[in-house]
């Protein structure tokens, strides 16, 4: 199982639409690219919140081939997505994971 993690940084004040955006928006057009078989949204606990928010969104898929294929062919789409209707009020790193079995 690969397990894409995208760690975000969200400004307080959109932090309600941001999630509300994720919730309805986001992640159901990812997961309808067929490429992810579940999710998960967190609120990073016990993080300063000075500068926002911290959540992470984890996708799982079932191979590295199923990952590839979402990042050169949907990423850019979905990221631009964001950029256009937040701007550069959040900050967003990315990770890819293997689970252990």
């Amino acid at each position: 199982m690969i397990i894409y993690n995208v760690t975000v940084k969200v400004d307080t004040a959109i932090a309600k639409e941001w999630v509300h955006w994720m919730k309805q928006e986001h992640i159901p057009d990812l997961m309808k690219t067929g490429l992810f078989v579940d999710y998960r949204l967190c609120r990073l606990l016990e993080q300063d919140e000075t500068e926002g928010i911290t959540y992470t969104a984890q996708y799982f898929c079932d191979s590295l081939e199923h990952y590839n294929t979402y990042i050169s062919e949907h990423a850019q789409k979905m990221r631009e997505k964001g950029f256009e209707r937040f701007g550069n009020r959040f900050v967003a790193f990315r990770t890819v994971m293997k689970m252990e079995s």
